[in-house]
């Protein structure tokens, strides 16, 4: 057995999704159990939920259904997405090193009045979060400073950092590395550049209501007082070059592994052309970033093991066909799209796990019910991120909460500040709506 094309697929069985079963109520229910959203991680709950699955259909040998799974694990697009993950965390960690993100912050803060920080912060983060494609990075490094701002000039702390998150999460849904995308171009076969031109006419009132909200005189009044101007000079520009050279040439279409390849490369000459460090201390860091990946990299193998397991068992058949009793056109299909992503999204509390288990899900009702597979991707990378950016217990607000406790800020007091991923979910309901019924 070579590929999935030779495998002889069951018949749609409800035993087959109980691995899908156990994996929510393991990981969600200690969750909740325990209080902490940190306390399972998620590759030990896709160890449990895949032992699950090897356990079901005694019939089989239990060689041949390791072997199904291995199968899945080293799936085409799996991998490929895994080896993006490993480029993408060798750019993030010498971009971090030549100190790119230090840069993209103080070029922002130079040119933006005090008056107008909540929107600044928005903007920064959504531009940091969009060079390198992770939203809780961004989170973490510009949080701090919207603490500062906070407490230097008299804005409410949850107004300021729901625009940081919500910036963040903007960047996070648009970005040509973030895992999301990533993931949900890969799950559906399409290019990242297809999928983020769909997801602009999805954001694009948000932002734009996002904005112009945090442009009103409630939002821009200050205490008076000026943050200090920072100096700029040519090395904070040579320094973000690599950021703007990715966005510039990812746009254009040039692939986004030699991207980020090109941009880690780029990194490094800028790195020892300082004198920052030398070519074994840049090899460190590229090691250190691309490990740093390997989490993620683990929990894509693992559902791609399990859910082949599921298909083969005929869980993925009997999946559709029960969501296809209420689904009968474009429209509820990608209804149903948005509601399988979400709800798997609220329960994992992450928005890469949710894309990767609903994929070959989506990419099926997608197929049946003539959804392009770039809208279906979108619609998932949307979603997703969307309901992240709402939940108390997601890795965004958590961070967001750990980094400003010294100003009392909890997660439910970030929500109430955070606007954006609300105004995302505006979006989605409007560019759904304005389908027209084809009934197939």
């Amino acid at each position: 057995m070579t590929n999935q094309e030779h495998v002889q697929w069951r018949e749609s069985s409800f035993k087959a999704i109980i691995p899908f079963i156990v994996f929510v109520l393991f990981y969600f229910g200690f969750s909740l159990w325990t209080r902490d959203f940190s306390k399972v991680p998620m590759t030990v709950a896709f160890i449990i939920s895949s032992a699950t699955a090897l356990i079901l259909n005694h019939k089989e040998k239990l060689s041949k259904k390791i072997e199904l799974f291995a199968l899945g694990m080293g799936n085409k697009d799996i991998m490929i997405m895994c080896l993006i993950f490993i480029l993408a965390g060798a750019f993030t960690a010498t971009a971090k090193a030549v100190g790119g993100v230090d840069s993209a912050v103080m070029i922002a803060q130079h040119f933006i009045p005090s008056q107008f920080m909540v929107l600044g912060l928005f903007i920064i983060s959504a531009l940091i979060s969009l060079s390198i494609g992770t939203s809780c990075g961004t989170i973490a490094a510009i949080v701090p400073i919207a603490v500062t701002i906070s407490q230097s000039l008299g804005f409410n702390p949850a107004i300021l950092l729901g625009a940081t998150v919500g910036g963040a999460m903007f960047g996070d849904n648009m970005s040509l590395i973030s895992d999301t995308k990533i993931a949900a171009s890969r799950t559906q076969n399409v290019e990242m550049r297809d999928e983020m031109f769909y997801n602009l006419k999805i954001i694009t009132i948000p932002a734009i209501l996002c904005i112009t909200l945090y442009s009103l005189p409630i939002f821009t009044a200050s205490a008076g007082v000026n943050i200090e101007q920072t100096v700029l000079n040519l090395d904070s520009y040579i320094k973000v070059a690599p950021y703007i050279l990715l966005l510039i040439l990812g746009i254009s279409g040039v692939n986004v592994m030699f991207l980020l390849l090109f941009g880690t490369i780029l990194n490094t000459i800028i790195g020892i052309s300082y004198g920052m460090f030398d070519i074994f201390t840049a090899f460190a860091y590229i090691g250190d970033g691309t490990t740093s990946m390997a989490n993620t990299i683990i929990v894509a193998m693992l559902a791609g093991g399990l859910l082949l397991l599921v298909r083969y068992n005929g869980g993925i058949t009997y999946i559709i066909r029960a969501t296809e009793k209420w689904i009968k056109n474009q429209k509820t299909c990608e209804i149903g799209i948005c509601f399988l992503v979400g709800v798997i999204n609220l329960f994992t509390a992450n928005n890469t796990v949710a894309i990767i288990t609903s994929g070959s899900i989506v990419k099926e009702l997608a197929g049946k019910y003539n959804v392009k597979a770039e809208r279906a991707a979108s619609l998932m990378d949307t979603t997703s991120c969307c309901v992240q950016g709402m939940i108390p217990y997601g890795a965004q607000i958590l961070i967001a909460a750990a980094l400003s406790v010294s100003i009392g800020m909890t997660s439910f007091g970030i929500l109430k500040g955070l606007f954006y991923p609300a105004l995302m979910l505006l979006g989605l309901i409007i560019s759904i709506s304005r389908v027209k019924e084809k009934t197939k």
